[in-house]
This record gives C-alpha cells, sequence and structure tokens, in this order.
C-alpha cells in the first residue's frame, strides 16, 4: 500500500495533479510516480524512505510493490560496482580496455571515458536490437567489436552509449570472476534490503506495452535478456526498491561505496548540452541543473517501458518512477520527474535537524585554532565541526560565501574538502615557543590580526 503522504496537502494535490496530467496526455497505461526524503533504521526498511506516492491508470493498478523495468538506471549500478573496485585497488579509472580486455579493437579507450559517456563509442553493439530481442553471450559481444564502433575522439563530444556499458560489464567479470548480476545481487541490492529487484521479473509486475498512434489499442512488448548487455538496461524493480537506491545515491553507505566515492562520481566528465549547460554526465549518472539546483539521476527506457530516478543529494529529497507504455505522447517522465521534485524542493520546508550539544574539540590544535582570522583586511571565523570531524572557515558575515571545510588526509596533514580550497593543505605556522600565529592555505596566509600580513 502507498505510505501516508508526509508532504503538505497542497504539494501533494499538485503532484497527483501532474502525475494524472501526463498519464491522460501521454496515454500510459499506468503511471507511477513516488517522492522520497532519505530515511533512517525502519522507514528506510519499510517504504524505501517514500514520503508521498502518486498513481494513474489501470493496467495494471499501480502500487509501490509492483515491479518495471527499469531500463538505464541499472547503468548507476554498474557504475557503483565499477567505483568499489577502484577503490579496492583492482583497478584504476584511467586504465585503458585492453588491460582488462586483451585483444579488443577499442583496447585504448579508457574506463573512465565508457563511464561518462566520453570515449566516442557508437550507441549499440552490431547485430539485432538488443533491447528487444535475446542477448548475445559476452565472446559474441567482444567479437562484434571493431575500430568502426568509434565514432569520435575521446572526450571530442558527449556521446550516449549503451555498449560502453556492456564493455564495463565485461571489465567487472574479468576483475572479479564473478557474473555481472551475482555482483550486483550480493553487494547491492542484498545490503540495501532491495528485496523487489530482480533480473527478470518476478510477480506482481506490469506488462509493458507500445500505444497505437490511431486507435489507443496495446501491444505488449516481449520481456527479454539481454545477455552480454544485461549491465547496461536489465533490471526490474518496484517503486518503494528504486526509492531505496535514490536514497543510496542520496545518502551512501560507505559499507557499499564511500560517500566521497559517489560524491566523485556526480563530477562532470561531460556535458550533455553544449548550448545551456543545464545537463551533464559523471562517472555513471545524469546530472541536471535545474535553477540553482544539480539534481542527480539516471532515465530509463525499455520497450515498453520508461522510468526516471532523480535525487537533490544536498536535502536528501528525490522522485522515482515508472510508466509501462515506451515513451509519453507530450513528454518525457524523467522531465516530469524533475519537475515534480523542483515542485517539492520549492513548497516543502526544509527538514531541520535538531541542534544537540557538542562533547569539547580535541585538545591542542583544534581547540587552538578555533576563531577569528585574517586575510587582506578580511575577517574569517574558524569552527569545529564535530561530527564531521572537520575545520571550517567562513568569511564574515556569514553567508555571503560559501565556507571551507578541512579535514584530515591519510598522512595527517588539513587537507580541504569543499570550495576554492578543496585539495589544498591548510598549514598551521607556528613561533618559537609553539603557538599558532598564521594559518597557510596554499600560500595565502592567515594571521590573528587584521595589520599582519604574515
Amino acid at each position: 500500500m502507498p505510505p501516508e503522504s508526509g508532504l503538505l496537502p497542497e504539494t501533494t494535490r499538485r503532484i497527483d495533479a501532474l502525475v494524472a496530467q501526463a498519464q491522460a496526455a501521454g496515454r500510459a497505461p499506468s503511471l507511477v510516480l513516488g517522492v522520497l526524503r532519505t530515511p533512517t533504521g525502519a522507514a528506510r526498511a519499510t517504504t524505501g524512505g517514500l514520503v508521498h506516492v502518486a498513481a494513474a491508470g489501470e493496467t495494471p493498478t499501480p502500487d509501490p510493490d509492483v515491479q518495471y523495468r527499469i531500463g538505464s538506471i541499472t547503468k548507476t549500478m554498474t557504475a557503483v560496482l565499477l567505483l568499489r573496485q577502484r577503490d579496492d585497488g583492482l583497478l584504476e579509472l584511467d586504465d585503458p580496455l585492453d588491460r582488462h580486455l586483451p585483444g579488443t579493437p577499442l583496447g585504448a579507450v579508457r574506463l573512465r571515458e565508457l563511464l561518462g559517456h566520453a570515449a566516442g563509442l557508437q550507441r549499440e553493439p552490431d547485430g539485432e536490437w538488443w533491447e528487444r530481442s535475446a542477448g548475445a553471450d559476452l565472446d559474441t559481444l567482444l567479437a562484434g567489436l571493431s575500430r568502426e564502433k568509434v565514432a569520435f575522439p575521446a572526450h571530442r563530444t558527449f556521446h550516449y552509449s549503451n555498449l560502453a556499458y556492456g564493455l564495463l560489464g565485461a571489465v567487472l567479470e574479468r576483475v572479479t570472476g564473478e557474473s555481472w548480476w551475482k555482483l550486483v545481487r550480493s553487494r547491492l541490492l542484498d545490503p540495501l534490503g532491495m528485496v523487489r529487484t530482480s533480473y527478470q521479473p518476478t510477480e506482481p509486475y506490469a506488462r509493458g506495452y507500445v500505444v497505437h498512434p490511431w486507435h489507443d489499442t496495446l501491444r505488449e512488448e516481449p520481456r527479454t535478456d539481454t545477455g552480454a548487455m544485461a549491465p547496461a538496461g536489465q533490471l526490474w524493480a518496484s517503486l518503494a526498491d528504486l526509492a531505496r537506491w535514490a536514497g543510496f545515491l542520496a545518502d551512501p553507505d560507505p559499507e557499499i561505496l564511500a560517500p566521497e566515492t559517489v560524491t566523485e562520481m556526480c563530477v562532470p566528465v561531460a556535458m550533455a548540452d553544449l548550448n545551456s549547460w543545464t545537463a551533464g554526465y559523471g562517472l555513471g549518472v545524469e546530472l541536471h541543473r535545474v535553477g540553482e539546483r544539480v539534481y542527480v539521476g539516471h532515465g530509463g527506457s525499455m520497450p515498453g517501458y520508461v522510468a526516471t530516478l532523480s535525487v537533490h543529494r544536498p536535502s536528501g529529497t528525490g522522485v522515482v518512477g515508472f510508466a509501462n507504455a515506451y515513451g509519453l505522447r507530450t513528454g518525457s517522465l524523467p522531465v516530469l520527474g524533475r519537475q515534480v521534485l523542483t515542485a517539492v524542493l520549492d513548497a516543502e520546508p526544509a527538514p531541520v535537524r535538531p541542534w544537540r550539544p557538542a562533547t569539547a574539540p580535541p585538545a591542542g590544535e583544534v581547540a587552538e585554532l578555533t576563531g577569528r582570522w585574517w586575510w587582506m583586511g578580511r575577517e574569517f571565523e574558524l569552527t569545529w565541526d564535530p561530527a564531521a570531524e572537520e575545520l571550517t572557515i567562513v568569511q564574515q558575515p556569514s553567508g555571503a560565501v560559501p565556507g571551507w571545510r578541512f579535514g584530515r588526509d591519510a598522512a595527517g596533514r588539513w587537507r580541504g574538502r569543499s570550495g576554492m580550497n578543496d585539495g589544498e593543505i591548510l598549514t598551521v605556522r607556528r613561533d618559537g615557543a609553539g603557538a599558532a600565529t598564521a594559518l597557510d592555505i596554499a600560500t595565502f596566509v592567515f594571521t590573528r590580526h587584521p595589520d599582519r600580513l604574515a
């Protein structure tokens, strides 16, 4: 059953109206959209964080437990698995493909380029349309490769490639010695409790259709096993399970993938829209700028199905959704998803985390560094965040300029984690008695007095 709405009544009315209009105008047999806010504990386990579900259509009657095909949202899982292998030291993102699939004529392309659709590969493998026909095995996929599959030099342009993700799935199998599907199930689905996500559909699931353009009848589409191309778009999931995956992308479980690595995935590899810079692609995720916000996620389609996942990571808010018709007449489901997400963020109060008193900062250096500092006549305040174990430096008055965060790196140095000083080293200068007299951030020296330069 749909969860009781955790949104304001006027927000839910607008979402319900948008979904009803999209289903009717797009002639979708069924359409379901869920809003999520990253939960904890039992809420994540039972609902995936869904706070409202809007549904329309009756073929079938949508429900958070009904499976639909998620299409290319599958790529986000393939990317997370690959980044985990990188973090575990089994590969590097700048490895050429030939290092893991020796002998391929595409061996010079690099894993990072494949993840970000910047390798110049053509969109599809050779043969019948892979999404609608029985999939070939890995040997057949690799045998069909040729240099002609490279349409552009690497990084010349963004060019979406399903073939790239078939090859990345092959790399995962060669590196780990396990099948792609076993990796998905054991390393992602089981830890996240995604029991209604599967390789093939399991009841209850929505049949997928093409709607006849002239008389509105339905043609049921085949439910294929895409073989070696499965890492590009095979999976099925319920709305509640897709919300769990969206929640992971917004607030990662470090046992699955380090939060800083998920943040790395969200750095653009290529811009998909060079005219307005509103769409880009990171390491396995789509990026969309809507006003001043950036949404992270992916769209998906397979014959008979469209899907969407979009999250606003700073607020932990997201939208997931499905329809069981190939394409919507008046626009795409991902566009609707981002429209709903924007409506929620505009209308709903941001969740407020209660303030709690902190323990004293670590004795010695940390406590000594807190307080006022100056650089070039500008005043800054340095504070300690005990939860993140970070120093935060904010120009005064606060709010005018985003602050900088510094945490300890592997060598014990203070290294920047945000803003213009991301990656830079903070060095504490001391006098002969050992007292801190200045902060040196990439040669910019901050002192305790506004009239001192060093």
